[in-house]
């Protein structure tokens, strides 16, 4: 079994296929959580997880790319749309967390990657780093774990020390830091505080040398496994729309990097999942 811990199977990536996605995902004793980005694909999350007895999971939250309109266009990873202006309603996701088939907040955190061209970049950085923080007050109210989402300025780490920064001023630490690329000085330093790290199918790239060094490092307790799907599909899906059922192209090349079973890496990895999302 494994869980898939951070999917996009809301989005509209999905629209004419959702359901057959999500069931290819459950044949194979693959779970999944659909994390959202914006209230709309929130509570599409909640919706699609509601549908399911079992396996399927919401994440609700706001991702800071979403808090102002600009254009993301990312053509490898098969990212083209521009993003709506949105406001963290506090009202609005406290109905979502208290359903029963939401497990988390998020995704959430801090992007210096994609910024607005039109604003003041100061006033947008604070504002991403206040709405992080209402996010986790939200959190510890609802005793939830968080889902963070950490995008650094093009050939830096930077939006990784502001994450530490804000976790440490939150005092909250039930945290995953989702597609971590970070470096292993930060890696080390949320590990001491009891974050978990989560890796994607960037790990099965032949030139992703410096992330595979980082699941080397990175306690296999600590860790958890995602796809990020429809995004980051692993070889050999790369170039193509991901799924969940991709997740153990993730877990095996977890193993073989670690010089572990699949079985072990399989059982840790969901044993982590289970407890940190208490599923």
């Amino acid at each position: 079994m494994l869980i898939d811990t951070h999917c996009h199977v809301n989005f509209n990536a999905y629209q004419t296929d959702a359901a057959e996605v999500i069931q290819n995902a459950l044949a194979r004793d693959i779970w999944l959580i659909n994390v959202g980005s914006q209230f709309s694909t929130s509570q599409r999350a909640v919706q699609i997880a509601e549908k399911y007895p079992q396996g399927v999971y919401a994440v609700v939250g706001l991702h800071p790319i979403h808090l102002y309109q600009l254009h993301v266009d990312e053509a490898e990873q098969g990212l083209d749309f521009v993003s709506r202006a949105e406001n963290f309603i506090k009202a609005d996701y406290e109905k979502l967390l208290a359903h029963p088939r939401t497990v988390g907040i998020g995704e959430m955190g801090i992007d210096y990657f994609h910024l607005p061209a039109d604003e003041d970049l100061k006033k947008v950085k604070t504002r991403q780093k206040e709405v992080f923080l209402q996010g986790i007050k939200v959190a510890q109210e609802f005793a939830k774990p968080i889902v963070v989402h950490t995008r650094p300025s093009k050939g830096t780490s930077d939006a990784y020390d502001e994450v530490i920064e804000v976790l440490k001023k939150a005092d909250y630490f039930q945290a995953v830091v989702h597609c971590f690329s970070g470096t292993k000085e930060q890696a080390r330093q949320l590990l001491d505080l009891g974050v978990h790290l989560s890796f994607t199918g960037i790990i099965t790239f032949p030139n992703a040398k410096e992330i595979q060094e980082l699941v080397r490092f990175v306690p296999l307790d600590q860790m958890m496994v995602e796809t990020d799907a429809p995004y980051l599909s692993p070889e050999p899906y790369r170039g193509k729309r991901n799924e969940p059922a991709y997740v153990e192209l993730v877990a095996k090349k977890i193993a073989a990097v670690k010089n572990l079973s699949f079985d072990k890496v399989a059982q840790a990895t969901t044993a982590t999942a289970r407890k940190f999302f208490n599923l």
